[in-house]
């Protein structure tokens, strides 16, 4: 038991021995390193000591440095990913600005170029605004927001500054459906604007138009404009239909194959003018009186 005792104390004082030793060697370092500075003299001692501490003291502040300038790198990327953030986010912010305001102004313009045309052909235009539109092969159609209640009646036109748009074919208190000229059931008589050359204009779709029936001998040529002949009474004279994009000459047939580029854009129909004119009941009229 007393060996088991004695050995247990063995290692403590072994490590009070050592720590002793350990702090007298420090204390003796650093008396002679006192003495020698106070001394004046620049001794071996000194010297070693430099030697030994100097580059350690080297190291440590190359790391030091290097971790502020981890530090400082990391700090201004940090600033700069919220600075990317803070400008990302306006970007956005003035981006879609910028598209309200580009709308703005194309709708200004748009409505601005109602406008003249309104004041241009009268106040006997009554302005719609497309609703709906019905995409089907035969009866290309869009419903427009008048019906009877704004005295818009079947077979009134319907026009745009660039031209011909439609012609009234049904309406309700207040809507209308109105068959589009380039429509493959709809027919026009129409003209060469230069030189008069009559013919029957027909919807061809998405093709634009068709101006059948003019003689092989007629001058008629790629880039002439085409306009409705006021044949009918439906139509006034004059109106633009559209231009002349090809002309063939079959061999077969007396009729020259026109193809005309519609004027009106119907992918991009919004608002429309009716001309309230009922052409239809005055030549109803005319046609009674003129049978009494």
């Amino acid at each position: 038991m007393r060996k088991q005792a004695k050995s247990k104390k063995g290692p403590s004082g072994l490590f009070s021995v050592r720590l002793v030793v350990f702090f007298g060697t420090v204390l003796v370092v650093g008396l002679l390193l006192l003495a020698s500075l106070l001394g004046g003299g620049f001794g071996a001692l000194h010297k070693l000591t430099l030697d030994l501490v100097g580059p350690l003291e080297s190291a440590v502040s190359r790391s030091l440095s290097g971790v502020i300038t981890v530090k400082d790198d990391y700090l201004a990327l940090f600033n700069v990913r919220e600075d990317n953030k803070r400008l990302a986010a306006l970007v956005d912010k003035y981006m879609q600005e910028l598209a309200e305001r580009r709308e703005s102004y194309h709708k200004f313009k748009h409505y601005e170029e109602l406008l003249d045309f309104k004041k241009q052909e009268g106040f006997g235009l009554l302005t719609a605004r497309v609703v709906g539109k019905d995409p089907a092969l035969w009866f290309q159609t869009i419903i427009i927001d008048r019906g009877a209640e704004d005295d818009v009646v079947e077979g009134m036109v319907v026009l745009g500054p660039s031209g011909v748009i439609g012609q009234i074919i049904h309406t309700s208190e207040s809507y209308s459906k109105v068959l589009l000229a380039n429509a493959p059931s709809s027919a026009i008589d129409a003209m060469v604007q230069k030189n008069r050359v009559r013919g029957i204009l027909k919807g061809a779709g998405a093709n634009g138009y068709v101006l059948e029936y003019v003689l092989k001998n007629a001058d008629v040529v790629e880039g002439d404009y085409i306009v409705t002949a006021g044949i009918g009474g439906i139509f006034q004279s004059g109106i633009p239909l559209g231009q002349v994009s090809s002309v063939r000459s079959l061999e077969r047939g007396m009729f020259l194959e026109i193809k005309v580029r519609p004027s009106v854009d119907f992918q991009k129909l919004e608002e429309v003018f009716v001309d309230l004119t009922d052409r239809k009941k005055i030549l109803n009229e005319m046609y009674s009186g003129a049978d009494r």
